[in-house]
C-alpha cells in the first residue's frame, strides 16, 4: 500500500463524517437548520473541487445516477463522493440520493468483506500447511478487495515473520494499528519482528504497548520481555566472543582446537574422555561458554556415534560410564549461568532422551551427574519452563521420585521436583500421573514411617503440599481413602517417635485438603479431630497451632468430632493457646472454640467457668485482627445464654468493645453483624448494660442490633 493510498482513506474518513452530520442535519425538522445544511453542502462540494482529483473517470460535478464497480477506486473503504447538490434540486431528493449512494456503497462493501474473507481463510489454511508465500499471496488479494481489514494485515505480518520478512511485517502491524490502535496480535508481530532485527528497545516498546491495553496480560507480556533480554544478552556475549576469537587469546584458541579434535570419528572412549576433560577446563567463564556453542560444540558432541552409545548406555566399553559422565559434565559447564545455550542443548530430541533416561542409570555417577544438570536447569524460570516443555514429563517425574524413594542423591532430586512443582504448568501436566507417580509413593512412605528418612519424608510431603494446590490435584489427593488412613497412622506414630519434622508438613497438608469437605474427609474427622486435640499439648509451638488449624476445618463439618473433643477437654486447652497469643494460633483456635460453643451447650458452660468474665474473650475483641475479633464476638454471645454469664460482665469494658465494631469500625460485614448480634444479646438478656449503651450514645446502634436478632 503506497503512501498515495493512505492519504486517500484519511480524507474519505474525514469526508465521511462531514456528509454524515449534513445528512443528520438535512433530516432535521427545522426549516432554518435545513438551509444552513444547503449552505454547507455548497460549501463542501466546492472544497472537494480544489483537492487533487480522485481515482475514478466519473465527473464529481453531478450526481452519479448509475455507480459502477469498474470506476470505484481500489481502496477498500473509498467512499463514492460523486454527489454533488444543485441548488435548484429539492432538498428531499438530494437526500433520497445520498442515502440510495450509501446503499449501493453498503451492498458493494458487503460484497468485498465477502471476498477478503474468503480469501483470508484460503490464505489460513496455506499458512498451517507450512506454505507462507502463498498464504502471503491470498492475504495480499484479500487487501486488493478491503484495505481496511485489520485481520488480513496481522495474518499476513505473521506470515512474513515465517519467511524473514521483517521490515515488511512491521509495515503490515503499522497498518492493522491504523484500522485499530488497540491491535494486540499487531504489537506481538511488530515485537518479534523488531526482536528478529536485533532491534531489542523498540521491540520492548512493542510489548509494552500490550499492558498499556490490556494489563491482564503481564504475565505473557513478562515472558515476551524475558526473551527479548535474552537475545540482547546473547548478541553482547557473541560480539565479546568474536573480539576474543579475533584477538587470538589462549581460551578462544583452545576451544576451537579442542573442538576439532573431538570432531574426528572413531576414536575409542578415552580419547574423547580426555578432550572432554581439557574442554570443560578451558571454558572459563561465559565467553568461553559462547566460543563453545559458535564453534559448533553441541552439534560435535551430539553428533559422534560413540558419544551418543556412552549416553544411551548401549556400550560395553569398560570407559564408556566415564564418557558418559564427562559429557554430562560439560554440559554443565557450558550451560551454567548460559540460558541460550541450555535452550540449544534442550533443542535436540535426542540429547533430551538421555537426559531422561540417565536419570534411572544403575551407575549412581551418572545419575548423580545427571540429577545436577537437571537442578541448574530447575534454578530459574527459564530453565524451568525448557524442563516443562521438553522433557517427558512422565517419565522424568518418575525418575525423580524413584531416585528419592532409594535414597539415590536424594537431596538434588527433591530440590527438582520442588522447584518444578511450583509451577502452574507442571501441576497441570502431572494430573493424568499424579496418582502413580505421587500419590502412591507418599502413602507407602506414611505407611512406613518408622524406618522412612524423616527428611526425605517431609521434602516428599512439602512437594506434594505445592503440587495439591492445583485443584485437579488437590480433590483427588483429598478424596482417598488411603491417604487418610495412612496420614492418621503417621500422627499416632510420629507422637511416639517425636519426629515433629514430618508431622508439621503433614498437618499444613492435611488442613488444605480438608478445607474443601468431602465424604472421606468427613468419614475420618472424629478421629483426625482425637489425634489433633492431643497435639494441642505438644512441645512444639508449630505442631500445636497446625493441630487447631486442622480442628478448626474438621470441626464445622462433623457434629460427632464436636461432641468427642468437648467430652475431652477441648475448650480449657484451646483457651489455654489464646491466653499465651499468636496470631495463626489464635486464628485456628478461635474458631474452632467458636463452632463448639455453637452446637454444644456444655462447651459454653465450661468456657465460662473457665475464664472468669470471659476475660480472654473480651481482650482478644481488643485486637486487631477481624477474623479473630468476628469470632471471640460470635463465641460471647453463644456464652451469653449460660445463666449469670451476661450479668457477669457488668463493669467491663464489653459494652464499649462490641459497640466499636457494630457501629462500623471493622471493614468486614460479617464482624459488624457478630457484634452487633451479641451487643443486642448481652442488653437483652442483662438491661443494666442499656445504661453504659446510653452514656456512650448507642441507642440507635441496639435499635439495628434488635433487628438483626429479629
Amino acid at each position: 500500500m503506497t503512501l498515495q493510498d493512505s492519504d486517500d482513506i484519511e480524507r474519505f474518513l474525514r469526508n465521511v463524517d462531514q456528509i454524515d452530520e449534513l445528512v443528520k442535519e438535512l433530516n432535521s425538522n427545522d426549516m432554518s437548520c435545513q438551509e444552513k445544511a444547503l449552505g454547507k453542502a455548497d460549501q463542501f462540494i466546492s472544497s472537494l473541487e480544489q483537492v487533487e482529483q480522485c481515482k475514478t473517470t466519473i465527473n464529481k460535478t453531478v450526481i452519479n445516477k448509475h455507480p459502477s464497480s469498474e470506476n470505484l477506486p481500489p481502496v477498500g473503504l473509498q467512499y463514492n463522493l460523486n454527489t454533488q447538490y444543485e441548488p435548484s434540486q429539492n432538498p428531499e431528493n438530494f437526500l433520497r440520493t445520498l442515502e440510495k449512494d450509501a446503499e449501493e456503497r453498503r451492498h458493494r462493501r458487503k460484497m468485498k468483506e465477502e471476498k477478503a474473507n474468503a480469501l483470508r481463510e484460503q490464505g489460513n489454511e496455506a499458512f498451517t500447511q507450512g506454505d507462507y508465500e502463498t498464504a502471503v499471496r491470498f492475504y495480499t488479494e484479500g487487501l486488493e478487495q478491503l484495505r481496511d481489514m485489520q485481520a488480513l494485515y496481522t495474518n499476513r505480518a505473521q506470515a512474513f515473520i515465517k519467511l524473514k520478512r521483517y521490515k515488511e511485517a512491521i509495515s503490515d502491524c503499522e497498518w492493522a494499528l491504523r484500522c485499530n490502535e488497540k491491535c494486540i496480535k499487531a504489537y506481538i508481530h511488530m515485537g518479534k519482528s523488531h526482536l528478529a532485527l536485533k532491534d531489542f528497545p523498540q521491540s520492548r516498546i512493542s510489548y509494552r504497548k500490550i499492558l498499556e491495553i490490556e494489563p491482564q496480560r503481564e504475565t505473557m507480556v513478562k515472558a515476551y520481555l524475558r526473551q527479548v533480554d535474552l537475545e540482547e544478552k546473547v548478541a553482547l556475549q557473541e560480539k565479546a566472543a568474536w573480539e576474543e576469537l579475533q584477538a587470538g587469546t589462549g581460551q578462544a584458541t583452545a576451544v576451537s582446537e579442542l573442538l576439532k579434535k573431538l570432531d574426528r570419528p572413531n576414536e575409542i572412549n578415552l580419547y574423547y574422555c580426555g578432550g572432554l576433560e581439557l574442554l570443560s577446563q578451558a571454558i572459563k567463564d561465559c565467553t568461553g561458554q559462547t566460543l563453545f556453542r559458535l564453534n559448533n560444540g553441541f552439534s560435535i558432541i551430539n553428533g559422534n556415534n560413540i558419544v551418543r552409545s556412552c549416553l544411551s548406555q548401549n556400550s560395553k566399553d569398560p570407559y564408556a560410564v566415564d564418557l558418559c559422565m564427562s559429557v554430562v559434565k560439560l554440559w554443565r559447564t557450558v550451560c551454567s549461568g548460559n540460558e541460550q545455550n541450555q535452550q540449544l542443548l534442550m533443542e535436540c530430541p535426542v540429547t533430551r532422551q538421555h537426559m531422561v533416561q540417565m536419570l534411572a542409570s544403575p551407575e549412581c555417577e551418572v545419575q548423580r551427574e545427571s540429577l545436577e544438570l537437571l537442578s541448574l536447569y530447575s534454578q530459574t524460570q527459564h530453565g524451568r519452563d525448557l524442563l516443562i516443555d521438553n522433557l517427558h514429563l512422565c517419565r522424568t517425574a518418575e525418575n525423580l521420585m524413584s531416585c528419592v524413594c532409594r535414597e539415590t542423591s536424594y537431596a538434588t532430586a527433591l530440590t527438582v521436583l520442588e522447584n518444578l512443582a511450583a509451577e502452574n504448568k507442571f501441576k497441570i501436566q502431572s494430573r493424568e500421573i499424579f496418582t502413580a507417580v505421587f500419590a502412591l509413593p507418599l502413602e507407602h512412605l506414611l505407611s512406613n514411617i518408622m524406618t522412612a528418612d524423616y527428611k526425605i519424608l517431609a521434602s516428599v510431603i512439602s512437594v506434594i503440599g505445592s503440587m495439591a494446590l492445583d485443584d485437579v490435584i488437590h480433590k483427588n489427593l483429598a478424596g482417598r481413602e488411603e491417604f487418610w488412613r495412612c496420614s492418621l497412622q503417621a500422627m499416632e506414630r510420629c507422637v511416639a517417635c517425636e519426629c515433629r519434622s514430618v508431622l508439621y508438613p503433614l498437618l499444613g497438608l492435611m488442613i488444605n485438603l480438608a478445607s474443601n469437605p468431602s465424604q472421606v474427609v468427613q468419614e475420618h474427622a472424629v478421629l483426625a479431630s482425637s489425634r489433633c486435640l492431643d497435639l494441642l499439648s505438644d512441645s512444639s509451638g508449630g505442631v500445636i497451632t497446625r493441630a487447631a488449624g486442622l480442628l478448626s476445618v474438621l470441626l464445622p463439618m462433623s457434629s460427632d468430632a464436636t461432641q468427642e473433643v468437648v467430652r475431652n477437654g477441648i475448650v480449657k486447652k484451646l483457651l489455654k493457646i489464646l491466653k499465651v497469643g499468636g496470631e495463626m494460633s489464635s486464628r485456628y483456635s478461635i474458631k474452632a472454640l467458636t463452632v463448639c460453643t455453637a452446637s454444644i451447650p456444655q462447651a459454653c458452660e465450661e468456657l465460662v467457668k473457665l475464664d472468669k468474665r470471659l476475660h480472654t474473650l473480651r481482650k482478644l475483641l481488643g485486637g486487631i485482627d477481624e477474623l479473630v475479633v468476628g469470632n471471640a464476638a460470635l463465641c460471647m454471645g453463644h456464652c451469653l445464654e449460660v445463666d449469670g454469664a451476661a450479668s457477669g460482665l457488668l463493669g467491663t469494658d464489653c459494652v464499649p468493645l462490641l459497640l466499636r465494631y457494630a457501629a462500623g469500625d471493622a471493614k468486614r460485614a460479617a464482624v459488624r453483624q457478630n457484634a452487633a448480634i451479641t451487643l443486642g444479646k448481652l442488653c437483652k438478656i442483662e438491661p443494666r448494660h442499656m445504661e453504659k449503651l446510653r452514656e456512650l450514645h448507642g441507642l440507635e446502634i441496639l435499635h439495628s442490633c434488635v433487628r438483626l436478632i429479629t
